[in-house]
C-alpha cells in the first residue's frame, strides 16, 4: 500500500471515530423504560477495534515518514514539520496584515487615531511568499506520498 493510500485510510478512520463518538453519546442515556437506538456495549466494542486499527495505521505512517528520505538532508518527517510551521507563520502574517489594515474613521479630531506599526505591504508580501513555499513543499510531499510504500 502506498503512503498516500494509508493517509486517506487514516482520515477515513478518524472521521468514523468521530461519528462513532457521536453515536455513542446519543445512546448512553435514554428516558426511563426506553431502549437506546443502538447498544452502547456494541458501540464500545467497535470503538476499541477502530482505535486499535487507527493506532497501528498511525504508527506505520509515522515509521514510514521517519524512514523516508525527502531530499539529501531531510526525511519526510522533517518536511512535514516544515510544512506545519509554514502554515502557522503564514496564518500569523495574514492576521498581522488584517489587523494593521483596519481603518477607524474619525468623525472628530478629538477621537483617537490609530496607525500601523508595521509595513503592511511587506507583511502581505511575506505572507504570499510563505503561501508559495507551502504550496511548493506540499506538492513535493504529495508526490512522494504516492511513490512511497507504507512500512509494515
Amino acid at each position: 500500500m502506498k503512503l498516500a493510500e494509508a493517509l486517506i485510510m487514516r482520515a477515513d478512520k478518524q472521521k468514523r471515530l468521530e461519528q462513532l463518538k457521536e453515536r455513542l453519546l446519543r445512546n448512553v442515556k435514554v428516558q426511563q423504560d426506553s431502549q437506546p437506538a443502538e447498544k452502547p456495549e456494541k458501540l464500545l466494542a467497535e470503538l476499541e477495534t477502530l482505535t486499535k486499527d487507527l493506532m497501528l495505521l498511525i504508527q506505520q505512517i509515522n515509521k514510514t515518514n521517519s524512514n523516508t528520505k525527502f531530499d539529501k538532508s531531510r526525511t519526510m518527517s522533517d518536511a512535514l514539520a516544515e510544512r506545519d510551521i509554514l502554515v502557522q507563520k503564514q496564518s500569523i502574517y495574514r492576521e498581522v496584515v488584517k489587523s494593521a489594515s483596519v481603518t477607524h474613521d474619525r468623525l472628530m479630531r478629538s477621537e483617537i487615531k490609530f496607525v500601523a506599526t508595521v509595513k503592511v505591504a511587506e507583511m502581505q508580501k511575506r505572507a504570499d511568499d510563505l503561501a508559495k513555499q507551502h504550496r511548493d513543499l506540499d506538492t513535493k510531499i504529495q508526490e512522494l506520498n504516492w511513490k512511497t510504500e507504507l512500512t509494515e
